[in-house]
């Protein structure tokens, strides 16, 4: 699944391509893609067509496409925006496993690309296509609701909203608006491993099982580590080496294994090259040389270092 810097990079393509563009049109090939509109797919087109594309912006691996007001009303979000009438909306995209956002700069000659799932066009001419191979993504334009802590709802727009959908979502670890003590503290107060901590998008977002592997070997931790006698220092160990990793995955345009995990030009990144342990079962350690191991972990694979990320004995620390 995308992970924080594979979506960055396809929010800051979509912001270079397609803001301040009107959609004019849209087509939706396959229902379930706009499975969670309410009103199904002709809502969703009466709600996305005559609208403008104001803003691209991202909470953790969730992204959104802020849409300018309906003609006529003044619908700002923030603490008094209830008296204004109804909130601004937002086009939200969750990429599933293998959703892509493609930009066309006007239409694609030859047949009709394979397993676009939504066509929308813009007013220029161009064209966003949402391809899904596996249909775990979805689209839906949803309202907007203020953020608690009335900081930015994420990068991308210093307004201080996010759909309503994600509201539920923690702040990433790229967010100048994250409470690092805060997070730590949380992280320490829970009784489970720290690999499903680190997992869990209502502590910190963003982080998916090849960051979070790469993270835990940076930070010479194992994942069954129980956060509840993991020391301060060590929590902040990992959350800085998150935070690096995905900084470093987004200066070479995120992990791509396939070619599911491209940018919106179609693009692949090229991070893999880079990873230490994630993907490298058997292969030597980068930095002590002993074979990296692979464990069965929540139904995917956990990869660590048996040296320099010795199990817990008997589970505790």
């Amino acid at each position: 699944m995308p992970e924080l810097p594979e979506v960055e990079t396809v929010r800051a393509g979509l912001a270079r391509h397609v803001l301040g563009r009107t959609v004019a049109r849209v087509d939706v090939l396959r229902d379930y893609s706009v499975r969670r509109q309410p009103g199904g797919p002709a809502e969703f087109v009466g709600e996305l067509v005559g609208r403008r594309l104001d803003a691209a912006v991202r909470r953790g691996k969730y992204l959104w496409l802020l849409l300018d007001a309906p003609a006529g009303l003044d619908t700002p979000v923030g603490p008094d925006s209830s008296a204004a009438g109804p909130p601004r909306a937002a086009l939200m995209a969750h990429l599933g496993m293998s959703g892509q956002l493609l930009v066309h700069g006007a239409e694609p000659a030859g047949p009709v690309p394979a397993h676009l799932r939504v066509r929308i066009g813009l007013d220029d001419g161009a064209q966003v296509h949402f391809i899904d191979q596996r249909t775990f993504g979805h689209l839906s334009v949803t309202a907007l609701t203020p953020t608690t802590d009335g900081a930015a709802g994420g990068q991308g727009s210093a307004e201080p909203a996010v759909p309503q959908p994600v509201a539920h979502i923690a702040r990433d670890l790229l967010d100048p608006a994250l409470d690092r003590a805060g997070v730590i503290a949380a992280l320490r107060r829970r009784r489970t491993g720290v690999k499903r901590a680190l997992l869990d998008q209502t502590l910190v977002s963003g982080v998916g099982n090849i960051y979070a592997d790469e993270a835990l070997w940076r930070a010479r931790l194992h994942y069954a580590r129980p956060t509840d006698v993991l020391r301060a220092v060590d929590a902040g160990r990992l959350l800085d080496a998150a935070a690096a990793v995905m900084s470093e995955a987004l200066v070479a345009g995120g992990t791509s294994f396939d070619a599911l995990y491209v940018n919106v030009n179609g693009q692949s990144g090229y991070f893999d090259r880079s990873l230490a342990v994630y993907g490298q079962e058997g292969r030597p350690c980068p930095r002590c040389g002993t074979p990296v191991r692979r464990d069965e972990f929540m139904n995917r694979s956990a990869y660590t270092c048996p040296t320099c990320q010795p199990r817990p004995r008997s589970g505790r620390w």
